[in-house]
C-alpha cells in the first residue's frame, strides 16, 4: 500500500519544561482531516512541528514516506506542503496581486486567476496592500497564497477564526471542494465545530497535548454532551432552553432489565490543565450519566432520497415563522391544514428567547448554526435574524419528511424562510404568504418553485382580509400535497437532462432535443440568469442526470454588467456532482440590456443591436471574450467528471455568422485562445473545436453523439417503494 500523505507517530514537543505534545499519533491518508480542541491543547504546536517551525523532542513526522523531522521549513515547503498560519502573516507593503504573483508556480492547477474566481472579493481588492484588508480578506489572501504553491498537502491553522459568517461559509465550501477534488489533501486545525464536521468525515480531538480520540464527524456534530465534555462547546451558559433529553430521559426498568440504556461519559470530570494526568477509568465510569433514548416529536433524519420527496412519499407539512409575532396567523394556517387531514408541525424561528410551544422550538433550529446557538441568540436583532436564517436553511437540508412548507409574514419574515424553502427539491410544495409578493420577488424565489401569495393587508392578526388570504394559501398547499400523493411516478418515466437555450441558439437546441426526446425528458432552460440557476439546482437535487449546457451567455452579463447575469456559482452543480458535463460558447457574443435607454453610458459607443423593443444586445469585445474564457476555463478545471466543451468556429449565435451584425472572428479567437490556455486538457476534460456555427445541423449531431457516448443507454428513473 502507498504511504499515507501525513503520518505522525509518538510526537513529543516541549516548551522549556512544559510538555506541549505528549505522544501524538495521527494519520492522514487522503482528503480532509479536522483537528479540534480547546485553546492551549497543542493544536498550533502540532502545525509548527509539521512545518519545521518548532523543534521536535521525540517521535516521527513523515510526508508520503519521507521524514520531515530536522528539515528546514523551506525544504518542507518545497516537498509540497503549504501552510496557512494562524494570524495570516501578510506583508503590509505588498498588494494582493503582488502577494499572489510572488509565490505563483507556473503551470500549476492553482493560478492567481483561479484564486480570484474562488474569492471574488480579492479580485476587487487586488491593488490594495496587505495592511489595507479586512480580517476576512487577509484570511482569503493567506489561503490563496498557500494554494498557489500547488501543494499536495495543505496545513491550515484556524482558517475561520474571527471571520464573518458569509466568509466562513466561503472557506467551508472551498475546503469541501478540495476534499472532493482529491488533488490537495488538507489538515485543518479548527475551533468552529460546525465547519470542522462539515468539511471532514473524521475529526480528531486534542486534549492535553494528545489525540484523545478520532470519531465520525456526524456523531460529534450531533452530540452536544460530548462537545461540552471534550471541547467546552455545545450548550452555553446563556442558553437557558431546557434539553429535551434531560427532561424526558430516565432509566426504564423491564422484566429483562433496563431498556435502551445510554451511558454518557465525561472523560474529564474535573477541568483539565496542560499538566493534568489522565483520569482513571474507574472515576470516568463512576461519573457517567445513564439516559434512555427518547423518540423525537418530529423526524430529524438524514436527507431522504430526493426521489421520495419528488413523488410525494414524505408525510409532514411544516408551518414556519416567528411565533412570538405571527402566532395567531401561523396557528390559523395549521388548523386549516389539520382540517384537511394532513400531519403538521410548527417551526418557531423566533429570536426573542421567549418560551415556545412549537413542535420544533427556536433553540433546536439554532443548534444547526455553524457556531451552535451562540451564532443565533446574540442579543442583537440583526445578527440574530441572520443567524437564524442560516441555521434554518441548514436544518431544512437535513430533513427527509417534508411533504410541503408554508410561511406567512412581512419582508423580514419572507427573507428569513426563503433560503430554507429554496433548499428543498423542485416539486415539494412551497407557499409564502407575504406583504412583498406583489413586487420583484426574484431575491426570494430565485431558481426554486416557490408560490408567493400577496397578503393584501399586513400579516398582523386575523381579520376579514387576512382570513381569506391565509385560507387560500393553506388550501393551495393542501391541494398540492394531496395531488402529489395521488400521482405516483410510473416505471417508464424517462431520465431527465437539462439544456440551456437563448433565442439566438434555439435552432441548435431544437436539433439536439429531436433525436434525444424519445429516450430522455429534455428540460430546456432560458439562459436569463435565473434559468441557469434553476437547471443547476435540479442537478444539485439529483433530479437530472446531466446537462447539455450549450448557451453560457449568462457569463457575459456577469462579466460586463448585463441584466441576465449568472452568479459566481455558475457551473458549481457540475463541479459538485461529478456527472458528465457538455457545454459550449452559445451567445457569448452578447451582453443583454433592456430598452436602449437602459444601456450604461460607458457602453453607448459600442456595437448595439435592438433584438426587440424591450431587449438591446451589445457585442462583446476580444478583451471581454478573453476574460470570459479564463473564467469558464477555471471552472471547467474544477470539474471531476467527464467534460466536453465545444468551440464553434463558425459562430456562437444566429447573430455571429458571416454577414450578420455580430460576426467578429477576432473576438471569438480571443475567447477560444483563452479557453485553450486555461483549461488543463486530459482524456477526461476536452475542448473540441468544430468548423460549424453553433446552429448548424452538423454541430448538433456532434453534440448528440458525444452525449450518447458519455451517458450510454438511457436508464429509467427508479420508482420509490
Amino acid at each position: 500500500m502507498a504511504d499515507p500523505f501525513l503520518s505522525i507517530n509518538g510526537l513529543n514537543v516541549y516548551y522549556g519544561q512544559s510538555h506541549a505534545l505528549q505522544g501524538v499519533d495521527l494519520t492522514l491518508d487522503h482528503g480532509v482531516l479536522s483537528v479540534v480542541g480547546r485553546n492551549g491543547m497543542g493544536k498550533t504546536t502540532l502545525c509548527k512541528a509539521i512545518m519545521g517551525l518548532q523543534p521536535v523532542s521525540g517521535g516521527s513526522i513523515s510526508f508520503a514516506g519521507q521524514s520531515l523531522v530536522g528539515m528546514a521549513s523551506s525544504e518542507i515547503a518545497r516537498l509540497g506542503i503549504g501552510y496557512v498560519p494562524q494570524g495570516r502573516r501578510l506583508w503590509p507593503s505588498l498588494t494582493v496581486d503582488e502577494h499572489l504573483k510572488l509565490v505563483a508556480v507556473r503551470g500549476g492547477a492553482w493560478t492567481p486567476e483561479r484564486i480570484y474566481s474562488t474569492f471574488p472579493r480579492l479580485a476587487e481588492r487586488r491593488g490594495n496592500g496587505g495592511g489595507q484588508l479586512s480580517g476576512g480578506e487577509q484570511q482569503m489572501l493567506a489561503i490563496g497564497r498557500a494554494l498557489l504553491l500547488n501543494p499536495r498537502l495543505l496545513v491550515m491553522d484556524e482558517p475561520t477564526e474571527g471571520l464573518a459568517p458569509v466568509i466562513v461559509q466561503q472557506v467551508e465550501d472551498m475546503l469541501i471542494q478540495l476534499g472532493q477534488e482529491g488533488d490537495v489533501h488538507v489538515l485543518v486545525i479548527e475551533q468552529n465545530i460546525g465547519v470542522a464536521c462539515a468539511i471532514s468525515e473524521q475529526v480528531a480531538i486534542m486534549v492535553n497535548g494528545q489525540i484523545d480520540r478520532i470519531m465520525d464527524a456526524d456523531a460529534l456534530s450531533s452530540d452536544r454532551d460530548l462537545q461540552q465534555a471534550l471541547l467546552g462547546v455545545g450548550r452555553h451558559a446563556h442558553d437557558e432552553s431546557p434539553d429535551i433529553r434531560d427532561i424526558q430521559a430516565a432509566p426504564v426498568e423491564t422484566e429483562t432489565g433496563r431498556d435502551a440504556l445510554v451511558r454518557i461519559y465525561v472523560s474529564n470530570p474535573k477541568t483539565p490543565t496542560r499538566w493534568s494526568k489522565p483520569t482513571p477509568i474507574r472515576q470516568v465510569e463512576g461519573a457517567a450519566r445513564t439516559l434512555t433514548a427518547v423518540e423525537s416529536t418530529h423526524k430529524n433524519q438524514p436527507l431522504a432520497p430526493m426521489q421520495a420527496m419528488r413523488i410525494g412519499r414524505a408525510d409532514t407539512v411544516y408551518i414556519a415563522g416567528t411565533l412570538d409575532t405571527k402566532g395567531p396567523e401561523l396557528r390559523f394556517l395549521r388548523d386549516i391544514l389539520k382540517g384537511e387531514g394532513l400531519r403538521t408541525a410548527m417551526i418557531d424561528l423566533s429570536t426573542s428567547g421567549k418560551p415556545s410551544s412549537a413542535e420544533i422550538p427556536p433553540h433546536e433550529i439554532a443548534a444547526y448554526h455553524p457556531r451552535g446557538t451562540t451564532g443565533v441568540f446574540t442579543g442583537d436583532r440583526g445578527t440574530a435574524v441572520a443567524g437564524m436564517t442560516e441555521a434554518f436553511e441548514r436544518w431544512m437540508r437535513q430533513q427527509g419528511d417534508v411533504a410541503g412548507v408554508i410561511a406567512a409574514g412581512g419582508s423580514g419574515g419572507t427573507a428569513l424562510v426563503a433560503p430554507a424553502f429554496r433548499a428543498l427539491p423542485v416539486g415539494v410544495p412551497k407557499v409564502i404568504i407575504s406583504t412583498v409578493a406583489s413586487g420583484n420577488t426574484e431575491q426570494y424565489v430565485g431558481p426554486a418553485d416557490i408560490l408567493m401569495l400577496h397578503s393584501v393587508a399586513d400579516v398582523q392578526g386575523i381579520n376579514s382580509i387576512t382570513r381569506e388570504v391565509l385560507r387560500n394559501g393553506a388550501g393551495a398547499l393542501a391541494g398540492m400535497v394531496k395531488v402529489r400523493r395521488a400521482e405516483r411516478a410510473t416505471p417508464d418515466d424517462k431520465p431527465a437532462i437539462g439544456l440551456t437555450m437563448f433565442g439566438v441558439t434555439t435552432p441548435c437546441i431544437q436539433q439536439v432535443v429531436a433525436p434525444l426526446e424519445a429516450d430522455y425528458d429534455c428540460l430546456v432552460f432560458h439562459a436569463t440568469g435565473t434559468g441557469g440557476r434553476a437547471m443547476e439546482k435540479l442537478l444539485d437535487d439529483d433530479f437530472i442526470i446531466g446537462v447539455i449546457d450549450l448557451t453560457t451567455t449568462e457569463i457575459c452579463d456577469m462579466i460586463a454588467g448585463g441584466f441576465f447575469a449568472a452568479n459566481e456559482d455558475r457551473f458549481g452543480a457540475s463541479i459538485r456532482s461529478g456527472k458528465p458535463y457538455i457545454g459550449s460558447c452559445g451567445a457569448l457574443d452578447m451582453v443583454n440590456f433592456f430598452a436602449p435607454e437602459t444601456v450604461p453610458e460607458k457602453y453607448r459607443g459600442r456595437l448595439l443591436y435592438e433584438h426587440n423593443p424591450h431587449i438591446t444586445l451589445m457585442r462583446t469585445t476580444p478583451e471581454e471574450n478573453a476574460q470570459m474564457g479564463r473564467w469558464i476555463g477555471n471552472r471547467l478545471n474544477e470539474m471531476t467528471g467527464p467534460v466536453r466543451f465545444f468551440l464553434p468556429e463558425g459562430g456562437v449565435s444566429l447573430l455571429d455568422a458571416p454577414d450578420m451584425p455580430f460576426w467578429d472572428p477576432a473576438a471569438n479567437a480571443a475567447l477560444f485562445r483563452a479557453l485553450e490556455e486555461t483549461v488543463r486538457q486530459t482524456s477526461n476534460r476536452q475542448l473540441i473545436r468544430t468548423p460549424h456555427n453553433i446552429n448548424d445541423p452538423e454541430f448538433a449531431q456532434t453534440v448528440v453523439q458525444t452525449f450518447r457516448s458519455l451517458h450510454g443507454s438511457p436508464a429509467r428513473k427508479a420508482v420509490g417503494a
